[in-house]
């Protein structure tokens, strides 16, 4: 993952145009800087924030990636979504103020802390800073319903190629390869997300290794035929 010391600030962080800063002016992004507190790293499996808790910061993602998941009544785990650098965590609690979900570490991550109370009042003065969370917003709704449209339409092939070729996607908006990149994440949690059993993960990566489409070593992914894996996806 993307890898970024604790002194970067929103104006020359590499992430700040998937960010709260993005279309800022150079004022804009300095007056949004005065209100970041950069956060302790956290390491794997650190719990960042809890399902009920109240909302009192967003955090945005500078290095390293984590997951959110819902437990039911009965103990259940389901991942709900995957963060990389520049995503923004928190806004599944603007509704009532409470988080609905936990989020956790992957791997060792940085992040930038943002009261909200100051950045209510920050967006009120600059229109262009609502718009981003707007916009945002609207992004992770779009995502929720492109992952549900995958899990109620599409094959278990299908399911994991789209996984695939939407996460290099990502790494690519991000300046990373999107041929070449580490999954964070276990089976496991991609089975999970996916509704498939660990074991139908590993057959279908083992399927489209043979096939020639990705190369996998433990957990890097080599893709060598990123077009066919897209149309694997569909």
């Amino acid at each position: 993952m993307a890898n970024m010391t604790s002194h970067i600030h929103c104006q020359n962080c590499s992430m700040a145009a998937l960010c709260l800063p993005y279309q800022l002016d150079q004022d804009g992004m300095a007056r949004l800087d005065t209100i970041i507190q950069r956060h302790k790293p956290i390491h794997k499996r650190d719990v960042l924030v809890n399902a009920g808790e109240s909302l009192k910061c967003l955090y945005a993602v500078r290095s390293g990636s984590l997951k959110s998941y819902t437990i039911d009544d009965n103990g259940v785990e389901q991942i709900i979504d995957f963060h990389l650098p520049g995503d923004v965590i928190g806004f599944d609690a603007l509704a009532n103020s409470q988080h609905r979900s936990y989020t956790q570490a992957l791997e060792t991550a940085m992040l930038c802390e943002i009261p909200m109370s100051s950045l209510d009042e920050l967006a009120e003065q600059m229109p262009g800073l609502r718009r981003q969370m707007w916009r945002l917003m609207s992004g992770e709704i779009y995502s929720s319903k492109q992952l549900l449209g995958t899990l109620n339409n599409r094959s278990a092939q299908q399911r994991l190629a789209h996984f695939l070729i939407t996460l290099a996607d990502r790494f690519k908006e991000r300046g990373l390869s999107n041929r070449s990149f580490r999954l964070t994440m276990t089976r496991a949690d991609i089975g999970n997300y996916l509704g498939l059993s660990v074991e139908t993960i590993s057959r279908i990566l083992s399927a489209l290794q043979a096939e020639g489409v990705i190369d996998v070593q433990n957990k890097l992914v080599n893709v060598l035929e990123p077009e066919r894996l897209r149309e694997l996806a569909q």
